[in-house]
């Protein structure tokens, strides 16, 4: 049964796609920052524009809302896989990444809380089905990894496994320091926390007796 509220959208597609433009053309045009209350938006600089139509590198995937700044560091390499794998569900295939790019600056100011404009933000959550990186950050040690995503189960597993991963990994590279400093020629074999652990719990045992 049909709503007797239904509001049928009676415009050409000549129509919808002038109106459209106009809307484009009004972001552009005005990209100074507004303030309202206390949210406000940042001023578009010709530093956006270069992020939209020529990024660097990792930039091409800022639509996500990725924030990886050292390229050469442990963190980029752990979350590289998650990012790529998140801009295979969320990019459409037809779509270009520079437009993606763009409603990321127009429609959300370039951020993941802020929106600049309703329509624009509203498009790109559409045209992503909402996948997104929210952030990412250690906790209680630097190998202490936290993700934090929109996405389907399958990415969120995804995730889950990079952060136990990357937690292993420094923590036994810690355990081994820690090893090494009471018996330098100990037997070192990778591949288990919890061997390190007794490892190291035995030598200190025999230090102490």
């Amino acid at each position: 049964m049909k709503s007797k509220f239904e509001i049928k959208d009676n415009r050409t597609f000549s129509e919808k796609a002038k109106e459209f433009a106009t809307m484009l053309l009004y972001c552009v045009i005005f990209w100074r920052g507004r303030k309202k209350g206390m949210i406000h938006t940042r001023n578009i600089g010709f530093d956006d524009f270069q992020y939209i139509f020529f990024p660097k590198g990792f930039e091409k995937y800022g639509y996500l809302g990725t924030q990886i700044w050292n390229e050469d560091g442990s963190y980029f390499k752990a979350l590289y896989p998650l990012v790529l794998a998140l801009d295979y569900e969320a990019k459409p295939k037809l779509c270009p990444r520079w437009f993606l790019r763009f409603l990321h600056v127009f429609g959300m100011d370039k951020s993941i809380v802020r929106v600049r404009n309703h329509r624009l933000s509203n498009l790109l959550s559409t045209l992503t089905k909402g996948i997104g990186f929210i952030d990412w950050k250690t906790k209680w040690r630097d190998y202490d990894l936290r993700i934090s995503i929109r996405a389907p189960k399958h990415l969120q597993d995804l995730a889950g496994w990079i952060e136990d991963g990357f937690y292993s990994d420094g923590r036994q590279k810690e355990l081994v320091e820690q090893i090494k400093a009471i018996d330098p020629e100990a037997s070192i074999i990778w591949g288990s926390v919890e061997r390190f652990e007794k490892q190291l719990e035995e030598l200190e045992n025999e230090n102490n007796s």
